[in-house]
């Protein structure tokens, strides 16, 4: 246990390291952006804003303004700008606006802004960004140019100045090209921004700087500039004298002879993009590192307790002076504890819906009442349990021991939930259509409920999404592995239903379980499952690469009559099979083994010797569905682990039934 805890928190180190490596590069590029730099929830309320932003904005303390309605900080027609583009971010598009504001200590400015969405690994949007640009001093301008009407002769001199003032010191790209590209004048922010100087770049091409992977759209873009569209915002790459790319965000406008454009330098906006994206998925992947954290620490805690009784029980058993009563009553122990593992492992491959499951027809109501039988046990004396099931069987066609481990799962956790006092009541009936859940749409089919209601502390709502994760418990460490209702949901998902809950602070909870009905028609008929006598002097050829299974299997077989040969791996059984094949009545060999596999020495027997019946066996819960559903018609497959005496009977039922001219175990 000590060494699985230190390599936890050594890669919870690692992983908080990694985190705070992509926390301070994000800090270090929002912290160089001069422009406003703000985050949003989807319920446009400001979570974020940058440290240029809080300067700009004259915000001393961002709690006083952390959680506010962003279009509130607008006004008039700016309100209304800014929620149309906050809902074109949660549609996934980008907007952008320009609009006054003031700022926390009363100063109105005027802003250019840009929202866009920010879009979650299963590509919808979960945040929304919004970068706002003080263009104060342009508007300032602009409206001293307004009102500049002395005269027809100055407003048009003051004008041009002032344009020619806006093209000489915007920070943004501004360009005349004509319709077919070429460059016909460029402001000198493409020298500042990009290297490049005017004279190098009138007469070229518009797309000679393009980004060759941006180059197709851009051309694009260009054709239809020149057929009268108008680009409001279309973004691509433009190369730098050093040879770097930067993102550059376009307005372009055309008229009958030019084309005019403005971009906008967002390199830095796309790097903040791709540094938060960077910071949650580390934080994502820490959190899958807790989880694991959580199943090696809760699976490892229950092996060691089903290990220490094993061991003791095994080292009990070397007394010499061991009376025979209790040397069954600790082989007893061993074989219950073996079965206790087994169960855990089942409940891990069962909420990861990797369980290989036997479906069966029965009707669900004699299972219910079948455990309740046992709910004294379960629940206690001071917990009240009512059980209403219907007088009309309701059947379904589902694997009945992982129902009824379903069904204890959830007594448990209504125990548990009533802290050992309060009423239970489970209740089956029938249902004609399956609610719409976890982002699945409602299904009209027939379907059995099993209810189970309690009158506990209720569960919180934000805690309804947690409850069927893996390993989530609201258990102390090493009380319990958190494994319960995942294998609830597991085996519902599995068996084609669904679970759903509803709950109340202080007033329960109620789990519904929907399973897929099927009719009474569907049952097989009845099997004699009476006890068969082991058959002696039997001969087993058994493959087994594993030398402990193969070594006590086949003493414990020969002790119960067999006689048995046992071979490491298939090479060695065709050799011992080849001399004399017909004595052996018939082979038994585990499918996943160095070299030759079971499923190739099935082949090879079935090609030499086709009425020498094989039995295969496998560790594996996924191979065993797989060949189970694809292959178990060829021969008959026995999962481990498994009891020898289990072994023998089917050893002799595959040889009868071979006898009898049967291709299978009835």
């Amino acid at each position: 246990m000590n060494s699985t805890v230190g390599m936890g928190s050594e890669v919870s180190e690692l992983a908080t390291s990694g985190l705070s490596q992509n926390e301070a590069f994000t800090e270090r590029v929002l912290a160089s952006i001069n422009d406003c730099i703000q985050v949003l929830d989807l319920d446009a309320r400001l979570t974020f804003m940058s440290e240029g932003g809080q300067k700009i904005m004259e915000v001393s303390d961002l709690n006083t303004i952390r959680g506010c309605s962003w279009p509130d900080f607008w006004q008039d027609q700016g309100n209304l700008d800014a929620k149309a583009a906050v809902q074109a971010a949660r549609n996934g598009e980008s907007a952008s606006f320009i609009g006054p504001a003031q700022t926390l200590a009363g100063n109105l400015k005027w802003w250019h802004v840009q929202v866009s969405p920010i879009l979650g690994s299963n590509g919808r949007p979960e945040q929304i960004l919004c970068v706002s640009r003080d263009i104060t001093a342009l508007r300032e301008a602009e409206e001293a140019l307004r009102k500049l009407n002395e005269s027809l002769e100055q407003r048009v001199v003051e004008r041009t100045r002032d344009r020619d003032r806006i093209w000489r010191l915007s920070p943004d790209l501004m360009l005349v090209a004509q319709l077919d590209g070429v460059i016909s004048a460029v402001n000198p922010a493409w020298t500042r921004m990009l290297g490049h100087a005017e004279h190098d770049l009138v007469g070229s091409q518009l797309l000679a700087l393009v980004h060759p992977d941006d180059l197709a759209d851009s051309a694009s873009a260009v054709s239809r500039l020149g057929d009268g569209k108008n680009f409001p915002n279309f973004k691509n790459r433009y190369r730098h004298q050093d040879g770097s790319y930067r993102m550059i965000a376009w307005t372009a406008v055309p008229d009958s002879d030019y084309i005019h454009a403005v971009g906008r330098d967002i390199q830095a906006e796309e790097e903040a993009k791709d540094a938060l994206r960077l910071s949650e998925d580390a934080l994502r992947q820490s959190q899958k590192l807790e989880t694991i954290g959580q199943l090696t620490g809760g699976v490892a805690h229950d092996f060691n307790n089903l290990l220490t009784v094993i061991k003791s029980c095994a080292d009990l058993l070397k007394t010499p002076s061991l009376s025979e009563v209790r040397r069954i009553k600790y082989i007893d122990a061993i074989a219950s504890t073996v079965d206790r593992a087994a169960r855990l492992t089942a409940q891990l491959l069962t909420f990861a819906r990797r369980q290989a499951l036997r479906p069966e027809v029965f009707n669900v109501g004699d299972s219910v009442l079948r455990v309740g039988e046992m709910m004294d046990s379960l629940t206690g004396s001071r917990i009240k349990v009512t059980i209403e099931v219907p007088d009309e069987p309701c059947f379904i066609n589902a694997d009945e021991s992982q129902f009824d481990t379903a069904l204890v799962n959830m007594v448990v956790n209504a125990r548990d939930a009533m802290a050992g006092n309060g009423h239970l009541t489970i209740q089956v009936a029938t249902a004609a259509w399956l609610p719409s859940v976890r982002a699945h749409p409602g299904r009209v089919a027939d379907y059995v409920t099993i209810a189970l209601s309690d009158t506990g502390s209720g569960i919180a709502p934000e805690k309804l999404d947690a409850i069927f994760e893996p390993f989530y418990t609201t258990k102390g460490i090493g009380q319990g592995t958190g494994l319960g209702l995942s294998q609830v949901f597991g085996f519902a998902k599995q068996s084609g239903g669904e679970i759903l809950v509803q709950s109340e602070r202080g007033k329960g909870s109620q789990f519904m379980l929907y399973l897929p009905k099927v009719e009474a028609s569907t049952i097989p008929t009845a099997q004699d499952n009476h006890r068969v006598p082991i058959i002696s002097n039997l001969c087993v050829l058994m493959v087994e690469d594993n030398a402990d299974v193969g070594l006590y299997t086949s003493q414990t077989l020969e002790q119960m009559g067999f006689h048995v040969l046992w071979v490491p791996d298939a090479k060695s059984a065709l050799e011992a099979l080849a001399p004399n094949p017909e004595s052996f009545q018939v082979v038994f060999s585990d499918i996943s083994m160095p070299g030759m596999s079971g499923l190739e020495l099935l082949d090879a027997i079935e090609a030499l010797y086709p009425w020498l019946p094989v039995v295969l066996t496998t560790g594996y819960n996924d191979e065993y569905a797989r060949i189970a559903q694809e292959e178990a018609k060829r021969f008959v497959l026995l999962q481990k682990p498994y009891a020898t005496e289990t072994l023998a009977l089917l050893l002799q039922k595959v040889v009868k039934g071979r006898l009898g001219g049967l291709m299978g175990v009835e």
